[in-house]
């Protein structure tokens, strides 16, 4: 949401809570390194959603069976949540907490390896069952939000990268950071437009990544919490008004929310205007 939208809630409310967008690989380091940099924002805490459906998904379950349980396959993909928790806490310097979204076919067993994993890492779980109880399955995440609030050192919240360095080394700082890359691969063409956009005066802006959701990498099929890889960088443009540079990476476009399927392929309109493949 628009920096005027955050401002007015944080003045009609003691505690607001903003949906920062999908991961901390692509939602909350935007929202840290950009909106917060740009609106001069100071975070207090970070709430990180997960489901243990997605976990298991993560460590090679098909989507078809994550409902059953897995502890074997939960363990592997747990590390893709873990790396969430260390880019909030080990490289953002924020408090946070895991909101795990239960389903009801979600085992206590289950439940306990995530607790036991995020612990490790000093970071408390909380179950979320609203779907199933309304506002009373959200009573713990809230009390340990503000707790968080009230005892955490909001001091301490510092950038993946300094405003002075270079859009090269924002790009590689992010990649190696937050993604946990090895390094960044340029083509040519966005060696040229950085060189260009630096030329123009540009070269101090926030960099805003397009990356795929489904992987800390930019191969949507690298599930789990890969290593090894490196982040290729095809092309880069200037967001001039928004006061940011786009990097793309992969094959990703910069059009969101597209499905394999567009739904445009349904609708038509026949002879009498009649439009019909909306609904």
């Amino acid at each position: 949401n628009s920096i005027i939208a955050t401002k007015a809630g944080l003045k009609l409310s003691d505690i607001l809570i903003t949906e920062a967008g999908f991961g901390a690989d692509l939602g909350a380091e935007k929202f840290l390194d950009i909106k917060c940099r740009l609106a001069g924002l100071q975070p207090d805490a970070v709430i990180i959603v997960a489901t243990i459906k997605a976990l298991k998904y993560n460590g090679g379950v098909p989507k078809a069976d994550v409902g059953k349980e897995n502890l074997e396959a939960l363990e592997k993909g747990l590390p893709n949540l873990l790396k969430h928790v260390e880019n909030i806490t080990q490289v953002f310097h924020l408090p946070c907490v895991v909101a795990l979204n239960r389903f009801v076919a979600d085992t206590d067993a289950e439940i306990a390896l995530v607790t036991e994993k995020c612990a490790e890492l000093g970071v408390n779980v909380k179950l979320t069952e609203v779907w199933g109880k309304g506002g009373d399955g959200g009573i713990e995440l809230a009390k340990e939000v503000v707790r968080l609030c009230e005892e955490g050192d909001a001091s301490k919240f510092t950038f993946s990268y300094e405003s002075d360095l270079s859009l090269t080394e924002k790009i590689e700082a992010i990649a190696t950071k937050i993604y946990g890359a090895d390094g960044v691969d340029f083509s040519a063409d966005a060696n040229k437009e950085i060189a260009n956009y630096e030329a123009m005066g540009y070269g101090n802006v926030p960099v805003c990544m397009a990356k795929t959701q489904y992987s800390l990498t930019d191969d949507q099929t690298k599930l789990g919490r890969p290593t090894g890889f490196r982040i290729n960088i095809r092309k880069v443009t200037l967001s001039a008004g928004a006061g940011f540079m786009v990097a793309l990476t992969g094959e990703i476009m910069k059009m969101p929310g597209l499905p394999k399927v567009p739904a445009a392929e349904r609708i038509d309109v026949d002879n009498t205007g009649k439009i019909s493949g909306l609904f």
